[in-house]
């Protein structure tokens, strides 16, 4: 009788390698002007990889990537993927001392980035210590670099000789963090990005026949939830390389997109766009909203405006999600969602005790995504997945249906007078006045309360509230004395970080006392 292995190959650039097979013709990738099928998509992805091969990149290796959405970024990604080596993306928007850390972190043996960064990657390159060769992928001129594409042009276009890789083989390092204290590099498997691919493809309804657009970071890791799918099934997906509401829309209606995930940012900037319409988006089967929480004016208006299409997902790149199906938000709007099949959730106390329905506490919780560890990190692993629980750092609670609500950060909570306050719910009633676009409500040490909130608002209209008349028209309606805003701060835009998160702790360095 033979015997099964442990391990599987699952290697996730076998998905590009089938679609070139079995949808040859069908178009794969558009990235801008570029528009490649299948087939052709695949053999660029190869001559990339055979060309990291001719530079002794194997199994393991990591290969550090400094690039801005680009059609070289989404090459990367696959070609990497075939040959079992592990891509580490990067922020753009890091400084040097970021940049030379996490570099140093991941172990990367080559870096990837074009010439608008290497003014600052020149000044650290002396400091990276495993780093052999640097590739651009826009400047042939500098002798020192490698060319990315004429070494692409030279390379083999066929299917690269590699050693099978397992499902346990990591696939990338996503860091949450870096450019302050230590750095997590957050390790997700072949298996993990695989699972990603299945679980997204059906939690959206999505089939080889959809048009799928990113207009995000694809260095975030909310990206991969399209992303994967789309490979997996051998959809069209469309890159941006930068968001402009205007021109998605255009996008969405000319291409007949049937899916998407944003940021909500990204969301309220389409509903305030001057050519929105209904009929531009109505081709959409799912806008899902992902990286941060939705305020319930915004969830409204989508439903209305463009009914039985919303989604969101809350979810960790470590490796925890709960989806809110569009069936659910006739009666759960308020909700996350509930967690997909295969996962399992808690809500605890600061003793890992479960806690009753309805009660606040962190949100914990175990899959099949789950990272395999915080890179080099056994300690802040070891702390962050206890028994094979993921622990969040957010708080929630559930409802006697096993909804999650999403309460707030950890970190974000303010406590004044002795008694939690949450910034989701003073941001709440702060959206509701008409002349506020965007708010974030971050705390400021205080002598009295130990500390207060402040609203920080960007308005429709500069002119149309001051911010006297604005706190006044909040602290009417806030539920409760403790929730009331000691300052309001109009501002033009926030701090966010490369996913489109607002940056509170940004918030609260630039203002430490909640005034200009």
């Amino acid at each position: 009788m033979s015997k099964f292995p442990e391990l599987h190959p699952v290697n996730i650039g076998m998905l590009l390698t089938r679609n070139s097979q079995y949808r040859p013709n069908h178009l794969g990738i558009i990235v801008e002007n570029i528009r490649l099928s299948y087939q052709e998509f695949n053999r660029g992805v190869n001559r990339v990889a055979n060309m990291l091969c001719g530079l002794g990149v194997g199994k393991g290796d990591k290969i550090a990537i400094v690039l801005p959405n680009c059609f070289e970024l989404l090459e990367l990604y696959w070609a990497i993927a075939k040959l079992g080596a592990v891509s580490v993306p990067l922020s753009t928007l890091l400084m040097s001392r970021g940049f030379r850390s996490l570099i140093n972190d991941s172990d990367a043996k080559i870096v990837v980035t074009s010439s608008q960064y290497m003014s600052i990657l020149e000044e650290i390159k002396h400091k990276l210590t495993d780093v052999e060769d640097f590739i651009l992928i826009d400047d042939s001129s500098n002798s020192e670099y490698k060319d990315y594409q004429s070494l692409k042009a030279e390379a083999s276009d066929k299917e690269p000789d590699v050693e099978e890789i397992d499902e346990n083989d990591p696939y990338n390092i996503i860091y949450s963090s870096g450019t302050t204290g230590l750095p997590k590099g957050i390790v997700l498997s072949h298996y993990v990005r695989a699972y990603y691919a299945t679980l997204f493809a059906s939690s959206f309804r999505m089939t080889p026949e959809n048009v799928i657009i990113h207009s995000g970071s694809i260095v975030f890791n909310g990206a991969f939830v399209t992303m994967m799918p789309a490979m997996l099934l051998g959809s069209t997906f469309i890159l941006k390389l930068k968001f402009d509401a205007q021109e998605f829309i255009e996008t969405v209606q000319r291409e007949k997109v049937t899916h998407v995930i944003m940021v909500p940012s990204q969301l309220i900037a389409i509903l305030n766009a001057p050519n929105f319409s209904v009929e531009a988006l109505e081709s959409l089967e799912m806008i899902c909203s992902v990286g941060a929480p939705l305020l319930m004016d915004v969830k409204e208006k989508l439903n209305q405006l463009l009914p039985n299409r919303f989604y969101e997902l809350y979810g960790l790149t470590e490796g925890f999600l709960t989806v809110l199906d569009r069936t659910h938000t006739a009666n759960k709007l308020q909700s996350v969602g509930i967690p997909p099949p295969f996962f399992k959730m808690r809500i605890v106390n600061e003793n890992d005790e479960d806690v009753p329905v309805g009660e606040i506490g962190e949100i914990i919780g175990k899959g099949p995504t789950l990272m395999t560890e915080y890179y080099k990190r056994p300690d802040i692993t070891t702390e962050a997945m206890r028994d094979g629980w993921l622990h969040s750092g957010d708080l929630g609670y559930l409802d006697d249906d096993g909804f999650l609500y999403l309460v707030d950060r950890k970190k974000d909570m303010i406590i004044s007078g002795g008694v939690n306050v949450y910034p989701k719910d003073i941001e709440e009633v702060v959206a509701q006045h008409p002349s506020v676009k965007e708010v974030a409500v971050f705390g400021i040490p205080n002598e009295k309360w130990g500390e207060a909130s402040v609203a920080a608002v960007i308005l429709r209209d500069p002119l149309s509230i001051t911010t006297e008349e604005l706190r006044k028209w909040v602290n009417e309606r806030v539920g409760a004395k403790f929730q009331r805003v000691q300052h309001v701060l109009i501002v033009d835009d926030f701090p966010r970080s490369i996913s489109g998160k607002i940056l509170k702790r940004e918030l609260r360095e630039t203002f430490p006392d909640g005034t200009p």
